[in-house]
């Protein structure tokens, strides 16, 4: 193999899993914001009569990183409905769950 088919080769990234966060975190809610530098998602966890959530993870991230989440997430969503069929909204009254926008604080499906 010559050193230009070299070049061209793709770089492997080995990624470490720790055993907490192999664990996951459930969220419910997500609330995000954003700069003109960075966009930041809260995830949390809101239980029916609480009266409060606790922010369990938060990701700040650049735009073109959020850009580039949303495809992987839209590409990810296609294959999964392919294998498992379209997955249902359900249109909730209760505008406190779900994935939000406290821009405007419309629902975000």
């Amino acid at each position: 193999m010559n050193n230009q088919k070299k070049e061209q080769l793709p770089k492997q990234i080995n990624i470490e899993l720790g055993d907490k966060e192999a664990e996951g975190i459930y969220s419910n809610l997500a609330i995000i914001t954003h700069s003109p530098a960075e966009f930041v998602i809260d995830f949390t966890r809101v239980v029916p009569g609480a009266p409060k959530a606790k922010v369990h993870a938060r990701i700040i991230t650049t735009p073109q990183h959020a850009k580039m989440l949303l495809n992987a997430l839209k590409d990810n969503i296609e294959k999964f409905e392919s294998k498992f069929g379209e997955i249902k909204l359900d249109h909730q009254p209760n505008a406190q769950f779900g994935f939000i926008n406290p821009n405007n604080n419309d629902k975000i499906n």
